[in-house]
Formats: structure tokens, C-alpha cells, sequence
């Protein structure tokens, strides 16, 4: 039996995914004979533009199915279609079912077609590759004495210490705990990182700011006197280099700190300041409703004024030949991953990647973007994120979201079905250097969400929870089955420092303690150290094609393939065996993980998967 369309099938389209500007396209409908068709049409439009009718060409007949088709071509943006035909039955549309599929009738969805510039290259040395993501205060701390500290933070010096969760608390309050990671911190344990396979460290923000998560810039231009200095982060960006690793810094330009040299609200920078004095050269950069105590700030936020990013000097200071972007690179960054992407206007987002590939053109560019890139709208605007001139990439939420609630009990068809819709809609450029995390500095720590049902709501519930050890044994089984997904879907995957060593907590600020140094779960920091060495010895994960095999309730399988080999991952979330059936290539491969399939019966253990390599 045939559909009328399925996008997913190059039979009917014949480039799986978003296509290059100026690239010829088939695209074939088939219908039935006993359909009687006089006519077929393409209906597709320009996103915000009418649409057009394009004549299909009947040619070949498979079965009982007349194929008609066209060879299309566009320019960049983003556009939907449908099919249309006439018959002896009168007019009808095809359209896209729940699943995907072309059906005939009432009026459906349209297929989504990303169109790309034809020159879109995103950096090659982060393909294949693994990103570590540090919150650079509770990373590692070098011992090194830190000057110019100000005096109003509190310094804890229990490395283990749970970090505080209350405010009005004194110094030791919520935000204003500090541990004292730094730089060079980060720099003592290159080899540690190069052993898990780091091709890419993320910090987050490292500039100074008055709070430990320092997503409340006091100064873009100088790092935070408790992280270290310049000449300390271009120590690191050298040493990394020649281990094959590269940096890249958050960059945070949606808002600013209340308390920074820009707004200066209470005095700490002298008398200047838009929060001081009207005729500061940063008064511009904010929207003041009523100068000085009534102004915009980041989600009503008090402490975190919006700026107005499309102000020339806003936008000359963070992009210009001497702006933030450039003399951060200069001093060896590779590239910048943007706070709120989704809130900065194009205009910025243009210059900022203008900044980055001026200075280097294999520097990288990555947005924070919750949603589906290609289709996203903020601020009434769709987004042109992943069309070739912003964005080399995003944050791949979508992957997060559906493996974790596959491993927790969600059904295989619906991670295969989320997959399919990104790789589908993203540029094949985008999707080799998606970053495919699982836990972030927002998100409650990996274990601590696959190993509880119910999550207390209040931070002082949040307060000292441990998983007991029978929650802890499950937790970590669902995550290195989560592990094995995220390490060899299309993209990049992103490991939250701490994940690797069973770093347990809630979110804000629990997902922030430190690194267990000396007290990791040994058994889960070597199984993610052999995860990054199969992708360092296995060039399918650089950019191979996804082929999915097995979507069940349970288990479910796919393969990562190139001209020079493939890789069949099956996995098995249920907590009994369960036996599936795989292509019979695979059945005489090279078992690297798991059982040895039997003929095309493949065995998974409870809560287990394998990797076979042919």
C-alpha cells in the first residue's frame, strides 16, 4: 500500500530535510487510479506571502498509483505546501495526518520546507565532537589568591556545602554564595576533560557580576575578579587548543545587571550609570518608564534592566571592531552561545555573527531556543535562526525533552516521531552541531529527575534531598540508557559537569553544586569516559544519516551510517527482556555493546542496549 505523500521518503521527496537555496527538488503525489484524477497541483507558499499553484506532471504508474510530480526550486525562507488534485469526484486537497502522512479529505496541516543559503557551513572542528558545560564557580577551585574581590560576597570554604537556597539571609543568601571555581580551575583539569572526550568547554558567563550565576553583567569587558584575569582565560583557551579543545563563552546581552557600571543603581561604580545620571553614555541602552526607579527589566525582574539592543551604542559596544564579541575572541575564544536568543531582535543576532566570523570563520555561533528553530516566533516575528546568515546552531530542548520521557516511561514512536521533525526542518549544517544536552545550569540534575515521581515545589523542601539508594540504582540505569541516545543522535552532546559523576539536586540552585571531586560514582564516570570514546572512534557520529529501524513502546532502535560503515543502537527502557527484530546486515556485526543478536532477533536486556558496527 502506497500513500499519497510522505515527506519522510525520498519515493515522494526526493532530498529528505530542508533543502539549499536553488537546489532542485522532486516532490511526487501519488494517487490511486480508482481515483479518477483529471489534475494534480503543488500548493505552496512563502511564509507571510500568498500561495502559488504549480501543475504536476503524471508520469509513471507503481501498482495501481499514478505518480505525479514537478522539480522545484526556491530561494531562501521558510514555506508550507500542500497537494491538490481534480477528479471525477469533484476537488480535494492532501494534507499531513498527525503522523505525517499525506491524506485526502478535509483540510490537514501543511508540510513545513526549510530553504537555506546555499553557502551555510557551520565549524567543522565541533562536528563528532562532545561539549562540556561548566557554571565556572562550582567547576574547581586552583587555591590561587583572587584580588579585588568585593567585600559583600560570602566565600564558603566547604567545597561540599550544599549551596543556599534562602534569601534574606545574610551575606550567605541566595545567589551570594560563592565557592570560589575559577579559571584556572578549569585549566588544571584539561586532562580530565580530554579524557571524556571534550571537544568544546562551555562556561557560563564569566564576566563580572554581582551573583554567582553572573547572568547579571556588571562588566562585559572584565572577567570577575573571583574567576581570575585575562591573561587567565587566554592560558586556558592555549592549553585547551592543544588538546583539541576549544571555548566558547555565554554571552548575555538581553539585560544587564542593576548593579553594574552600565545602570549603577546602587553607586558601586561612582556617580555614572543610566540609573544615575541621564547624561550617561548608557542611558540609551534602557527603557526607562519613569527615570530613574520605573524601567523595563528582564521578565519583571527588578535586578536585570532590559537593554535595548537595537541602540547604535549598544550594539557598536557589543559588536563593533572593539566590541565585547571581538576582543573576546582575540584573546583565544572560539565562539558564543547567546542567553535568550529568542529575545534578541535580528538586527543583533546579524551583527553579533558578522563579529564572530569576522575575527574567525570557523568561530561558532549558538542560540539558547527552547522550540523548534526554523518555525519559532518571538515578539510577533518568525525567526530566521537557521536559514545560513545568524545562527550556526541552537540548544536541541526538543531531543532533551522526548528522551528523558522516553526513559522514564514514555513511548519509543514519540522520540523517534521528535527526532524525525528536527532532522527533517533543521539544515543538515545546523543539526551536526546541535547541542544535545540533558541537564543544565536551569534544569534539575539528570538523575535527581529520572530517579523522582514527585517533585517537592519549595526550595526548602528542595533542601538536602538525596535519592535513596533503590531510586539512585534505577535513576542511573534510565541515564546511561539516556546517555546512549544523546551520545549518538545527530548533533553534539552537551555534558553538564557533575552529570558523569552522579551529581544529585532540584533546580536553581541545587542543579549548581560542585563537582565531587575524589567522590564520584566511579561506575558512571567510566561508562560516560567509553561513551566518548566511541564517538571519538566511530566517524558516523560526525555527520551520518539517522535511519530509524525499531519505534515500540519500550525498546526502540535505529542506525548512524556513512559511506564507510554504520552503527545499529537498540535500546530497551522496559524493566523485563525484550526481543526485537533488526536487519539482517547487522546480524553477523560487531557486537560493541550488549548481546550478540541471534539471526535478526536482537535480545535487550531489562533496561539495557546494545551497538552493533558493520
Amino acid at each position: 500500500m502506497y500513500y499519497p505523500y510522505n515527506s519522510l521518503s525520498t519515493l515522494y521527496k526526493s532530498k529528505f530535510g530542508a533543502v539549499a537555496s536553488g537546489e532542485s527538488l522532486k516532490l511526487r503525489l501519488l494517487l490511486h487510479l480508482d481515483a479518477k484524477v483529471h489534475e494534480a497541483f503543488l500548493c505552496i507558499r512563502l511564509d507571510g506571502e500568498n500561495a502559488s499553484w504549480h501543475k504536476l506532471t503524471p508520469t509513471d504508474l507503481i501498482e495501481d498509483y499514478r505518480v505525479y510530480e514537478i522539480d522545484i526550486s526556491f530561494d531562501s525562507g521558510l514555506y508550507f505546501y500542500k497537494f491538490c488534485y481534480t477528479s471525477d469526484y469533484g476537488e480535494f486537497s492532501v494534507t499531513k495526518n498527525s503522523e505525517g502522512i499525506g491524506v485526502v479529505g478535509s483540510e490537514g496541516e501543511w508540510w513545513q520546507l526549510t530553504c537555506y543559503d546555499k553557502d551555510y557551513t557551520t565549524p567543522s572542528w565541533l562536528k563528532g565532537g562532545i561539549i562540556y558545560q561548566i557554571f565556572p564557580d562550582r567547576f574547581n577551585n586552583s587555591g590561587k589568591n583572587k584580588a579585588d574581590v568585593p567585600a559583600d560576597r560570602y566565600l564558603c570554604e566547604n567545597w561540599s556545602a550544599e549551596p543556599e537556597h534562602r534569601q534574606g539571609n545574610g551575606a550567605c543568601s541566595l545567589g551570594n554564595d560563592y565557592f570560589g571555581g575559577d579559571i584556572l580551575g578549569v585549566t588544571e583539569k584539561l586532562p580530565y576533560l580530554a579524557s571524556l572526550g571534550v571537544s568544546c568547554i562551555y562556561l557560563n558567563p564569566i564576566f563580572e557580576a554581582h551573583s554567582n550565576h553572573r547572568y547579571n553583567t556588571a562588566d562585559y569587558m572584565k572577567i570577575d575578579p573571583l574567576l581570575g584575569n585575562e591573561k587567565d582565560l587566554e592560558e586556558l583557551c592555549k592549553k585547551a587548543e592543544k588538546l583539541g579543545i576549544s571555548v566558547v563563552l555565554d554571552g548575555v546581552f538581553s539585560h544587564t545587571g542593576d548593579d553594574s557600571v552600565y545602570f549603577n543603581k546602587y553607586g558601586r561604580y561612582g556617580n555614572g550609570g543610566a540609573y544615575k545620571d541621564k547624561g550617561s553614555p548608557y542611558f540609551n541602552w534602557f527603557k526607562f518608564k519613569n527615570w530613574p526607579n520605573d524601567y523595563h527589566s528582564w521578565w519583571g525582574v527588578s535586578t536585570l534592566p532590559e537593554t535595548i539592543e537595537e541602540d547604535p551604542s549598544f550594539e557598536e559596544y557589543i559588536t563593533g571592531e572593539n566590541g565585547v564579541i571581538r576582543h573576546w575572541m582575540r584573546k583565544g575564544v572560539k565562539g558564543w552561545r547567546l542567553d535568550v536568543a529568542d529575545e534578541l531582535p535580528d538586527s543583533i543576532l546579524d551583527k553579533i555573527r558578522f563579529a564572530i566570523k569576522a575575527e574567525n570563520t570557523d568561530g561558532f555561533l549558538l542560540g539558547e531556543v527552547w522550540e523548534d528553530a526554523t518555525n519559532k516566533i518571538s515578539y510577533g516575528v518568525r525567526r530566521r535562526y537557521l536559514r545560513g546568515r545568524q545562527l550556526d546552531s541552537v540548544m536541541n530542548y526538543p531531543f532533551a525533552e522526548a528522551i528523558i520521557k522516553y526513559v522514564s516511561g514514555g513511548d519509543g514512536k514519540d522520540l523517534i516521531k521528535t527526532v524525525l521533525s528536527i532532522l527533517e526542518n533543521y539544515p543538515k549544517e545546523a543539526v551536526d552541531v546541535l547541542m544535545n544536552h540533558l541537564g543544565t545550569h536551569d534544569t534539575a540534575r539528570l538523575i535527581t529527575r529520572l530517579g523522582t515521581k514527585n517533585h517537592p515545589n519549595s526550595r526548602a523542601e528542595q533542601s538536602g534531598f538525596k535519592l535513596t539508594d533503590d531510586e539512585y540504582r534505577l535513576a542511573k540505569a534510565k541515564q546511561k540508557l539516556a546517555a546512549v541516545i544523546q551520545y549518538t543522535l545527530p548533533g553534539v552532546p552537551s555534558l553538564y559537569y557533575g552529570d558523569e559523576a552522579g551529581l544529585q539536586g532540584f533546580g536553581d540552585p541545587f542543579c549548581r553544586g560542585t563537582y565531587p571531586w575524589g567522590k564520584e560514582d566511579a561506575e558512571l564516570l567510566e561508562f560516560y569516559t567509553w561513551l566518548g570514546a566511541l564517538r571519538r572512534e566511530n566517524d558516523v557520529f560526525v555527520s551520518g544519516e539517522f535511519l530509524p529501524i525499531v519505534s515500540g513502546l519500550g525498546s526502540l532502535a535505529y542506525s548512524r551510517k556513512n559511506d564507510r560503515g554504520e552503527l545499529l543502537i537498540a535500546v530497551n527502557r522496559w524493566c523485563k527482556d525484550d526481543t526485537i527484530e533488526i536487519p539482517e546486515r547487522f546480524s553477523r556485526g560487531e557486537v560493541l555493546y550488549g548481546n550478540k543478536p541471534f539471526g535478526t532477533n536482537l535480545t535487550l536486556d531489562a533496561y539495557s542496549f546494545a551497538i552493533i558496527k558493520i
